[in-house]
């Protein structure tokens, strides 16, 4: 019985995730202003982070001391090549661009990356009404000298956003059982190589 209820509900949950996705199609978006970034490169608009694309997937990150954002951009970064073969790309944060960089590098992310500094843009795109600084992602669409938000997500324990909470749900986990962590490494009970100056 159980087995049939849980097959029963995959259905359903593939039948609604079909028809989010018929409805954001369908989403015409309204108008947003052509905000500007910085980045390591100077300053950036809006409409600059489209390049050559006519759609924008800016993914809403809130910095370096979030483990969740962390995982979520480990995730996304795997995908990024894919994703960048049908839409534009870019992770967003309050920080700094140079620490932006700093810690994508130590996390061997290949995003494009712009600084909003907690600035408009956060405050009146965040990924729900009234939010500020929450994980998740805007889709936005330029059409002409308009840009157009046209769908929003957000990222949180459970969502369909990162493989890893379906894959832990197999087990019977999820967010009150495991917590990101920015790192795995455990000490063997023996260093081979006399084990002066280690990190923890």
């Amino acid at each position: 019985m159980s087995a049939k209820k849980i097959i029963d509900l995959e259905r359903k949950i593939g039948e609604l995730t079909a028809e989010l996705t018929a409805l954001r199609r369908a989403n015409p978006g309204r108008p947003v202003p052509d905000y500007t970034f910085q980045t390591q490169d100077g300053e950036a608009t809006l409409r600059d982070l489209f390049g050559d694309r006519d759609q924008l997937l800016a993914i809403h990150n809130m910095g370096e001391g979030c483990r969740y954002c962390t995982l979520w951009a480990d995730g996304f970064n795997g995908l990024l090549p894919h994703l960048e073969s049908a839409v534009a790309v870019v992770l967003v944060s309050k920080d700094a661009p140079e620490v932006q960089r700093r810690f994508a590098n130590s996390r061997g992310w290949r995003f494009r990356l712009a600084s909003h500094g907690g600035g408009d843009y956060i405050r009146e795109q965040g990924v729900f009404e009234g939010g500020s600084n929450d994980p998740g992602a805007v889709l936005y669409h330029r059409n002409g000298d308009a840009i157009l938000r046209r769908n929003a997500c957000v990222f949180g324990p459970g969502d369909l956003y990162c493989a890893l909470w379906g894959l832990l749900g197999l087990a019977g986990l999820d967010a009150t059982d495991w917590t990101p962590q920015y790192s795995y490494w455990r000490r063997p009970a023996q260093l081979d190589d006399g084990g002066q100056n280690v990190l923890d």
